[in-house]
C-alpha cells in the first residue's frame, strides 16, 4: 500500500480500523483500542516519510494532516458487555 496515495491509504487504514474497533470495541477496553489507533498513526507517520529520500512530514504538520485533511477512524466502544 505504501505507493498509493495518501488519500487512498486512509480510505483503505480507515476500513481496517473500523473493523478493528468493531471487533475489539467492548466494555472497558477503551484504553486498549485507542493505544492501538495511536500505534496505527505513528506506522502510518513512519512509512510515509520512508517513500522518499527527504522526509515528507514531521509529526505536527501529519497529526494536522490526520486531523483535518484525511481524517482517521477514532475509536469507540461499539458493544456493553454490562447491557
Amino acid at each position: 500500500m505504501r505507493t498509493l496515495r495518501v488519500k487512498e491509504i486512509i480510505s483503505k487504514l480507515n476500513e481496517i480500523l473500523t473493523g478493528y474497533f468493531h471487533y475489539y470495541g467492548i466494555t472497558d477496553n477503551s484504553e486498549r483500542i485507542t493505544a492501538f489507533r495511536y500505534n496505527v498513526m505513528k506506522s502510518l507517520f513512519y512509512w510515509l516519510n520512508r517513500r522518499s529520500q527527504k522526509k515528507s512530514y514531521n509529526w505536527v504538520e501529519f497529526l494536522n494532516m490526520i486531523d483535518n485533511s484525511y481524517p482517521l477512524v477514532r475509536a469507540r466502544i461499539y458493544v456493553s458487555i454490562y447491557d
